[in-house]
Parts: structure tokens; sequence; C-alpha cells
């Protein structure tokens, strides 16, 4: 195991992005830059769905042994177990597509946020957006003209502060009209 030392702490924000682009945003087609930001969902839903088919085989398979044995109240329990873990797999399904996308480009900075099927869709002229990022990683508010949208709830806390410094770079970029 090996340990380095480092003058800055690790979880500081930046003094600007880092050389050669983008930590989070992705630069697009016409000078544009995109940063969409969702969970880190680690299985697929049909991996998800043959794992639940498996667990169904299996503790049907063991009630049914037991009900033959003649213990007839596992087969109802089994079914009960079943079912909640099915309701929690739909609450889990229902929000697997949560994202944040944020466009800058062709003078407008578009925010869409995705949350359990509810879309939310706002843009803002880029000469007249603040980046607020709250103290003790609080999400990141973008405010203009009396509109306001928090974005960065599928950032880790401790990277919002450089996700709010680059969103800041860019829109300064794209107000002395560089391309970003």
């Amino acid at each position: 195991m090996s340990a380095s030392t480092s003058r800055v702490p690790w979880h500081a924000a930046p003094a600007a992005r880092p050389m050669g682009g983008w930590r989070f945003g992705v630069p697009a087609a016409s000078g544009a830059v995109e940063w969409t930001l969702k969970r880190n969902c680690s299985i697929t839903p049909g991996q998800l769905l043959a794992a639940y088919g498996a667990q169904c085989v299996l503790s049907l398979g063991v009630a049914g042994f037991f009900w033959t044995q003649g213990a007839h109240l596992v087969m109802p329990f089994a079914g009960c177990e079943l079912l909640a873990v099915a309701a929690a797999l739909l609450a889990f399904a229902r929000h697997a597509g949560d994202r944040e996308r944020i466009a800058l480009g062709d003078g407008r900075l578009r925010v869409e946020t995705i949350d359990g099927g509810r879309v939310e869709r706002i843009e803002f002229a880029p000469d007249a957006v603040r980046v607020e990022a709250g103290d003790g990683g609080s999400l990141i508010e973008l405010t203009s003209r009396g509109e306001r949208i928090a974005v960065g709830r599928h950032v880790r806390p401790e990277l919002r502060p450089w996700l709010a410094a680059e969103l800041r770079d860019a829109l300064r970029e794209q107000l002395r009209g560089a391309t970003v």
C-alpha cells in the first residue's frame, strides 16, 4: 500500500477546470457543453428481473416443500414476502432513470430534471444566471430573473463545489464569446 500527500485537500473546490477539458461536462456539437448527471445503477433491468425470478423460484420451492410436509402457513408468508420484494423493486425501478441534464449552447442554458417520471425543464439566458453552491455539500442552485432550480442530486456532496466551479467557468466562457 502506498500513500501520497498534497497541500490542497482532495475535496477543495478547484480554481479552474483541469487542463484539456471538462471534469463533468462533455463538449457537444457547435461548441456547446452538456452535463448529464444520473444515478450509478450497477444492475440492468433484465438482470434485476432474472434475480427476482430466481428468488421467486427458490422461495416458492422451499415453501412448496414445507406445504407438502404439512406446514400450510409457509406458502402464504412466502407469497407476502415476494409481494413486498416486488413492491420494493418497483419503487427502485421508478427512480432508476432519474437524471439531470444541463446544456449550455446557442445562447441558452437548458436544465432538465427527471425525478420519478416527473420532468421539469427550464431555460436561462447565460448572462443572467447565478450559480450558488451551498455549504456542506448542499445542492447547487441556478437562479435567474426569479426562476430557480436545484441540481447536483446525483453528484457526491464533496464533488458539488467542483461541478459549480465548472458551470461558472462555462458560463464565463460563453459570455466572453469563447468556444466552450
